[in-house]
Order: C-alpha cells, then structure tokens, then sequence
C-alpha cells in the first residue's frame, strides 16, 4: 500500500499528515483554519487520495504558519509514499470548470519542484482567511513534494470559486499523475532511470 505519515513540530505549528494514495477520497481535516479546511477536503475528495490532517498553530498570530506548514507536511507525505515512483504516470494535468471560474492545472512529479503561478485572487480576503495563503500552500506542498506545478487562471471573479477551482484542479492532476500506469508495470517513468 503506497502510504505515508509524516509529523513535523516546530515552535510553530505541531503536524501530523497520513496519506494514502491508493484511497477513495476520505478525509478527516482539523488545522483549525476552516476554510483551509474546506480547501483540503476538496483536495483529497477530488485526488482520491485518503488524507489525514491534524495540526495545533499559532493561529492567535494568523493563518500563514498552519497553511504554510500544513503544505510542508503534505507534501513530503506524498513524495513518501510515492517511493521511487515505479510504474506511476508521472503527469498530470486538468481544467477546472467551477461556475464563471475556470482553471487550468498541470504537474509532474519529476522530483524538480517548481511552481508557476498565474491565478490572481480579487479579493484579499475569503471570510477571515488570507486569499495570498492559497499561493504559500502550493508553494510548500510542489517544493517539499518534488513537483513541477503549473497552476493558471482562465477566467472568473469570484475569490472562493478561484480558490476552489484551483484546489479541485491539482487534485484531478494529482489523481492521474500518481495512478498506476498499467502499461508501464514497474518501469520508472524517466529515460533517467531515475525520478
């Protein structure tokens, strides 16, 4: 089973992220930031990947701590479990409707993080939670995941539904990008021979 759990603490933020790639999309999140919160369930529900979260911030000083660290923690739990990445299909890639909001996604799990980020959110704020925190998440989750990111805005207005849209997108990526590719069997997805 290609699974992963990975507890970071710091003087900020105590973490602990399980995550199995093989899943049905469960989720059980409690960072204590709930829109973030929203953010992830979307994430695996949509990845179909079972995802666990736990995390006790410094939420008295703000946000940025818990989301940036939640990122952190997410993604080396999912460079974890996916290994040396035998058999995978290494990219993946979608486009994202949501309402007048549609966003494009594509990756690779090339293990060379990178994040190309061309999705601007109107407003500054989604109820209390800090619209620029949605780029530190996915700065820290391809940085510490080892993924090639490219994360763009076609059209829309709406701030939830951008934000949204962009978390439900590199789920559908993600989804395909880790599936077993049942025509390369245990290949490594590189002329590297290596990711």
């Amino acid at each position: 089973m290609r699974s992963a759990t990975i507890s970071r603490t710091t003087a900020e933020t105590e973490i602990s992220a399980s995550l199995t790639l093989d899943g049905s999309g469960r989720y059980d999140i409690q960072t204590g930031v709930g829109f973030f919160d929203h953010m992830l369930d979307q994430l695996a529900r949509h990845s179909l990947i079972d995802m666990e979260v736990r995390c006790k911030g410094d939420l008295h000083i703000d946000d940025h701590h818990t989301v940036e660290d939640c990122g952190i923690a997410i993604g080396q739990a999912l460079s974890e479990a996916l290994g040396d990445k035998r058999g995978i299909r290494r990219y993946g890639s979608c486009l994202l409707p949501m309402d007048e909001t549609l966003v494009r996604c594509a990756l690779d799990l090339s293990g060379r993080p990178f994040l190309v980020w061309n999705l601007n959110l109107p407003s500054g704020k989604i109820g209390t939670f800090d619209t620029e925190l949605v780029r530190e998440f996915f700065q820290a989750l391809a940085t510490h995941g080892g993924i090639t990111l490219h994360i763009d805005l076609l059209h829309g207005f709406n701030s939830h539904h951008i934000a949204e849209a962009a978390f439900k997108a590199v789920a559908r990526a993600l989804r395909e990008a880790v599936e077993p590719d049942p025509r390369k069997g245990d290949d490594i997805p590189s002329t590297k021979g290596m990711l």
